[in-house]
């Protein structure tokens, strides 16, 4: 389901964000959407490195592929996580980052929920659903909540998409989406 104005003003406002900076993530982190038009499916991102490390039988099934495919083309995400699903469910759930703010499956306990498929159950219900896990995430890292709170793009970037931000310029992405809805007067 798509998220409304007034459930992206909620959220912002139980978290005490400015609506622009969540509005800012989510455009960078996903472009605004949760779901695949084409599909209906939740996006994801399937991330290899992850499963290695959470999967005892992952070394048998990890493929080159499996690295280079791009995070645009979901089509190729699914085929990977479902492929990964087939080895071991649990490590492919925990190794997966999914909808608009791309929280990875292994948090699942530190944003209170019992297991990683209660997560992703929670996460498909809803774009807003998906905002909530993303805000509850940033809140449980102290020094990203706060800089979401002061807009200080590039520590956010730092502690929400590791050391290498800058290779992708993330943080001024950020800033860039964040001055734009902060112009729009629906976010006032």
């Amino acid at each position: 389901m798509k998220v409304t104005t007034e459930e992206i003003k909620a959220i912002a406002t139980k978290y005490d964000i400015e609506p622009a900076a969540l509005m800012a993530v989510v455009e960078v982190e996903s472009s605004g959407v949760g779901f695949n038009p084409p599909t209906g499916k939740i996006i994801i991102r399937f991330e290899p490195s992850w499963f290695k490390r959470l999967s005892k039988q992952a070394n048998a099934t990890i493929t080159e592929a499996w690295n280079t495919t791009p995070f645009e083309n979901q089509a190729a995400q699914w085929i990977k996580f479902n492929n990964a699903f087939s080895v071991d469910q649990n490590a492919a759930l925990q190794s997966t980052s999914i909808g608009m703010m791309q929280v990875m499956g292994f948090h699942y306990r530190e944003l209170g929920f019992d297991s990683v498929g209660a997560f992703w159950d929670y996460g498909k219900a809803s774009e807003a659903n998906q905002l909530e896990l993303g805000m509850r995430f940033i809140k449980s890292v102290p020094a990203l909540y706060t800089a979401m709170k002061d807009k200080n793009w590039p520590v956010f970037a730092y502690h929400y998409n590791g050391a290498l931000y800058r290779e992708n310029n993330y943080d001024t992405r950020l800033l860039t989406a964040y001055n734009k809805h902060k112009q729009n007067e629906i976010f006032e």
